[in-house]
Formats: structure tokens, C-alpha cells, sequence
């Protein structure tokens, strides 16, 4: 049982894969500790958006993403 975590865009770089797998049911806590520090310390940021099953979650603190469920860390998004 496990819920797939998705890196994107300089999250990527700082995990050092574009993906990984962490045990089910996962809550906000079990990400932070289970993240890279270097991306939890990012997910503390405003700007970076979580989304859980293809939904941006509006509180992240909010996040129970069960067995099979897809988690993606979206950073800020930049351009002209």
C-alpha cells in the first residue's frame, strides 16, 4: 500500500527523482518527514501547491492521500 509522490519542476532537482513512493494513508506530517528536507523546507512556502487524486487542495496541512492516490508538489509557476 503506498501513494506515489510527483516532483515538479525544481522539486525534481532538489529530491533528485522526478518521483517517489511512500507508505498509505499519507497526512501532511508523514510528507514533511518523508520528503527530502530540502523539498519539505519548500512545501512550507506559499506558493508551492500540493494536489491529492488531481485536486489542488486549498489547505495543505489538509492532505490524506490513501493507498493507489497520486501526490503532486507543484512549485511555483514562472514566465512572461
Amino acid at each position: 500500500m503506498s501513494v506515489t509522490v510527483l516532483f515538479l519542476g525544481p522539486l525534481r532537482d532538489m529530491a533528485g527523482a522526478p518521483d517517489a513512493q511512500y507508505p498509505a494513508p499519507l497526512d501532511w506530517e508523514g510528507l514533511l518527514a518523508s520528503v527530502p528536507p530540502a523539498v519539505a523546507e519548500q512545501l512550507h512556502e506559499p506558493r508551492v501547491h500540493v494536489a491529492c487524486a488531481g485536486k489542488v487542495l486549498g489547505d495543505k496541512a489538509a492532505l490524506i492521500a490513501q493507498d493507489g492516490d497520486e501526490v503532486a508538489l507543484l512549485p511555483p509557476v514562472s514566465g512572461g
